[in-house]
This record gives C-alpha cells, structure tokens and sequence, in this order.
C-alpha cells in the first residue's frame, strides 16, 4: 500500500459513522451484511449510509456484491491487511521480536 492510500482509508475511518460500519462489517465476517440490515443495527438513514458505504468501497476498506435487488457489504481483509502492512512495515526497527506482542493482540486466534 502506498501512503496516499493509507491516507484515504484513514480518512474513510475517520468519520464515527464510518468506523462503526467498518467494525461491525469485520464483526460479520465473511457472510456481510446488506445495507438494510447496517441502516437498521446502526440506525442510520439510508441515503447517509450510502454515502458513507460509498467512502469506504473507494477507501479500499470494504467491498461490495449485487444480490438480486439488494446489496451486500464486507469488510476487505485485504485492504485492512494491507493498511496494517503498512503501518508495521518498519515496525521496531527491524527487530521482530519487539514487534511480536503487537502481532499477537492483533492476530485472530481461536
């Protein structure tokens, strides 16, 4: 990732409506959600969140897939691994074993 991307998907996050779809869509996992279904658990209008979805796809951070007449959104592991890639791209200075804890709290184990 390049930092003028790290630099949109942080922007994308930077809105509270944005972050909390982007959470809850990694809380989904790989089933999504439509966007009737965000709207509501997040009781948010539909033409607002559709703009901040629209945000998002562009940030690189979700993605999304026509299903009939609706819409679903997931979260783009992709582009959340290569955000993180890059924010840890030099982490410690080269010395792994300073950068392991951080790794670990980050991992999803189970």
């Amino acid at each position: 990732m390049e930092q003028i991307e790290a630099v949109a998907a942080f922007s994308a996050l930077s809105q509270s409506t944005r972050m909390d779809v982007f959470r809850l869509l990694i809380k989904a996992g790989p089933d999504g959600m439509a966007a009737g279904e965000i709207a509501t658990l997040l009781e948010v209008r539909q033409n607002t969140l559709s703009a901040n979805l629209s945000v998002l796809v562009q940030s690189g951070l979700i993605r999304n897939q026509r299903q009939g007449r609706s819409i679903r959104y997931f979260a783009d592991m992709d582009g959340l691994r290569s955000l993180l890639g890059f924010l840890l791209e030099d982490c410690c200075g080269g010395n792994a074993e300073l950068c392991r804890p951080l790794i670990r709290e980050i991992a999803c184990v189970g």
